[in-house]
């Protein structure tokens, strides 16, 4: 199939393309490098199959070929980088998702939409099922995001109901692995690249938050299960329900990296998620999916790949 990923120089967009390419799907991969490193490509840029385009997804798409499916990453990801311009985070989720629905209604195109468990804001719910609703800040600095993704979905099921565009939507919990930026801002690879250089490793209040961490790999398999399920379009998480205290995640990539960094306290951020875990019933029964990779095999497969990067 052709295959179109916006976002696909990012984190998730990267490890897609590897896995859409091997299987032998032609790739044409779109971005703005605004969070986003152009050494992820490079090593797909002499293979036919693999095209790229530098665009931002705010703008309707300077092409117009068909595709078979869509799968529309792009946004910023970390708190630090959807912060740093919350309009233009916000125009990303909402302008970015009317113009791939356009696209896709277009050429008749499946299309996917990557949302997140940050819709669930603060949740009173634990675990979190697809049902929850949210408790969600419309006001606080996080919002540009977590309302961003809401609306997106809004408009994703709007498309679906009023034009029969063929769609589908995940909801992404806390995931890890290469490609990460160092300067991700994300807690794994804080911890990791703190741990590595032996500088203190910062940990926000007491450090009891919980949060469930899930490789990259496990996620990917979600993205393309859902992607090639039929009647059926989500919204299903996808995430890794063994839950941490972000204090236990510390402690182990220190013991994994044999570091002598020191565990430091900082003031909570706004904002921040106390309970993070996903229900992910959903994903079992319509997708036959479920996480594969427990944490301290897919830390020290980051932490290796950190390690060549300081390298």
């Amino acid at each position: 199939m052709k295959i179109m990923i916006t976002g696909g120089a990012g984190f998730i967009g990267v490890n897609l393309t590897e896995r859409l390419l091997s299987k032998g799907h032609q790739i044409i991969s779109v971005d703005n490098f605004l969070s986003s490193d152009r050494s992820n490509i490079e090593r797909f840029l002499n293979n036919l199959d693999f095209k790229f385009i530098e665009w931002d997804v705010i703008n309707p798409l300077p092409i117009d070929e068909p595709v078979d499916q869509i799968y529309n990453l792009a946004c910023p990801a970390s708190p630090p980088q959807y912060q740093k311009d919350p309009i233009h985070t916000m125009k990303t989720s909402i302008l970015g998702a009317i113009n791939i629905l356009e696209y896709a209604k277009k050429h008749k195109a499946r299309v996917f939409q990557a949302s997140t468990s940050e819709i669930y804001g603060n949740p009173l719910e634990h675990p979190q099922k697809e049902t929850y609703k949210g408790n969600v800040d419309t006001l606080g600095i996080r919002a540009c995001y977590d309302e961003g993704k809401r609306a997106a979905e809004t408009l994703f099921c709007d498309y679906h109901r009023m034009y029969d565009v063929d769609i589908r939507i995940v909801r992404i919990f806390n995931t890890y692995g290469p490609y990460m930026s160092e300067q991700d801002g994300r807690v794994v690879s804080n911890f990791i690249m703190q741990a590595l250089q032996n500088v203190p490793i910062t940990i926000y209040g007491e450090g009891e938050q919980t949060r469930s961490f899930q490789y990259i790999s496990d996620l990917i398999e979600g993205f393309i299960r859902l992607m090639n399920t039929e009647k059926y379009f989500g919204p299903v998480n996808i995430g890794n329900p063994d839950e941490f205290t972000i204090r236990e995640l510390a402690e182990e990539v220190i013991r994994l990296t044999g570091s002598k960094s020191e565990i430091v306290k900082r003031p909570l951020p706004s904002g921040d998620p106390e309970k993070r875990k996903p229900d992910i019933s959903l994903a079992k029964e319509k997708l036959g999916w479920e996480p594969k990779i427990k944490l301290e095999e897919g830390l020290l497969k980051t932490i290796a790949y950190f390690r060549d990067r300081l390298k």
